[in-house]
């Protein structure tokens, strides 16, 4: 039966931009829509890192619930803000093609800190462990808020620079009104990013057919299997809220390679992976290197990180 399906979107700026963008293809092919704008609990409180909330999925919930209770048809995600486990009722409807995955510090045209003791900013518990990692005399500052607040923030403060997705950079331009000059980036080549980084996924409940039947067709088979493979690794390391955890899948030809990292918070303690299989092999990559990892010195890891009390996510609030 059609419908106008009805898309629940966070408010921000760039998720209003992929909600759209979702809203878009849709139309294309022809079903009708409108936008849901929803605030949630991820873009309310800003004062404290998201590892310290100890809450999983912050920024879907809301629009969980709104889905559950009928408020809403459709939900868009960034997808390495969705817990690996959808609640009950809610299926994955599409995955779209992903943007850069990759990590881009921000910086104000001085790079000489480097070399010496400096201060960058993330609210990423991924990125402030391997930035740890390789620069273990940097401080690393909290930073929260969507892309433009941080990029108000990183100008007003005294750090060298601040860490971003530059997938949202892609999206939406926060550089006006700023005296960040755009062209102050660097490409951190060396940096994992989150599973699931640059896709996004839109989400319906499992009952909706014809909801479903209409995202199917904007789904990119090779972003689906990727971002799989990325977040079977995260799920079996016991992710999400618990560990800095970085992964990236790549596709050549008939071949998928999967890069991984657990770390400590601190940044000392680091265990890698980089495995390949061909591609009709890919169901099972990301537990299989997940286990590997586990086995080699991740489960005491792991282990010490629960006994040090509740840790966080790379869940951000717009990449």
């Amino acid at each position: 039966m059609k419908k106008t399906i009805r898309i629940g979107t966070r408010d921000s700026e760039l998720a209003l931009w992929q909600a759209n963008k979702v809203k878009e293809g849709l139309e294309q092919l022809g079903c009708s829509t409108e936008i849901v704008p929803v605030k949630s609990v991820g873009d309310i409180i800003l004062d404290k890192p998201l590892y310290e909330l100890g809450i999983t999925g912050i920024f879907t919930k809301t629009l969980d619930v709104a889905m559950i209770s009928g408020q809403i048809d459709v939900a868009v995600h960034s997808m390495k803000d969705v817990p690996t486990a959808l609640p009950h009722s809610i299926v994955q409807a599409a995955v779209l093609p992903r943007a850069d995955a990759a990590d881009l510090l921000i910086h104000k045209g001085d790079l000489s800190f480097f070399e010496k003791s400096g201060t960058i900013a993330t609210g990423s518990l991924r990125r402030r462990a391997q930035w740890l990692h390789r620069y273990p005399a940097h401080k690393v500052e909290n930073l929260r808020g969507n892309i433009n607040t941080r990029m108000r923030k990183l100008q007003d403060s005294d750090w060298q620079g601040a860490i971003f997705a530059a997938a949202g950079l892609e999206r939406i331009s926060p550089f006006e009104g700023t005296n960040i000059h755009p062209e102050h980036r660097l490409a951190l080549d060396w940096m994992i990013p989150a599973p699931a980084q640059g896709a996004m996924l839109a989400v319906a409940l499992e009952n909706d057919t014809y909801s479903r039947e209409c995202l199917a067709k904007l789904n990119h088979r090779e972003t689906e299997i990727c971002t799989h493979t990325e977040r079977q690794f995260l799920r079996v390391l016991e992710g999400g809220c618990t560990a800095p955890i970085g992964a990236r899948a790549t596709i050549t030809d008939n071949e998928i390679t999967l890069t991984g990292v657990l770390l400590s918070p601190d940044g000392k303690r680091r265990h890698d992976i980089k495995r390949t299989v061909l591609l009709e092999h890919y169901t099972f990559l990301g537990e299989t290197c997940a286990k590997e990892i586990l086995e080699d010195g991740g489960k005491e890891t792991m282990a010490l990180m629960k006994l040090s009390g509740p840790l966080g996510s790379d869940q951000q609030v717009s990449s």
